[in-house]
């Protein structure tokens, strides 16, 4: 696991987030315990399109949410990213958890298309896949909330 709950409770803090918007799976549920006994508050929702426009309200409200689901959800949820990031411009920021992404390619479709769907978004991501790497993450939010646009942390599970 390249994070674990309390490493990204702190990078969470660290950033000024308020509040996560989640919908946890294997990897990034194992974090729910660390999430609970913070002090971010931890928002689930029951489909991940939901995720997008409850962070936009958080947003317009002056916070500083972060949306956390698998690749799965992330492709499922499209539409309603769609809305919250090209119709009404905001700077949503998202970690995606990536599905089998240390896998061999073709095993699951899944893998196969997380950077297709970043790519056709057009987002602005950064993959994540050791622990070497975690700075990214900071590194990456801090480059998309300053220049005011979206952004992802694909985050290889």
């Amino acid at each position: 696991m390249i994070f674990n709950g309390e490493q990204m409770v702190t990078e969470c803090q660290g950033l000024g987030i308020t509040h996560i918007v989640w919908v946890p799976d294997s990897v990034i549920g194992k974090w729910e315990q660390s999430f609970v006994a913070s002090s971010l508050h931890l928002l689930r929702v029951c489909r991940e399109g939901e995720a997008w426009p409850l962070a936009a309200g958080l947003i317009t409200g002056g916070q500083r949410p972060l949306v956390m689901m698998q690749s799965t959800g992330f492709f499922e949820s499209g539409d309603a990213l769609r809305n919250v990031v090209y119709d009404l411009k905001l700077p949503v920021f998202a970690i995606v958890g990536a599905r089998n992404w240390f896998q061999q390619q073709g095993l699951d479709s899944a893998r196969d298309f997380c950077l297709p769907m970043l790519q056709a978004w057009d987002l602005d991501y950064c993959i994540i896949e050791t622990e070497s790497e975690r700075s990214l993450l900071s590194q990456h939010y801090v480059h998309c909330q300053s220049a005011g646009k979206a952004g992802v942390v694909l985050l290889g599970e």
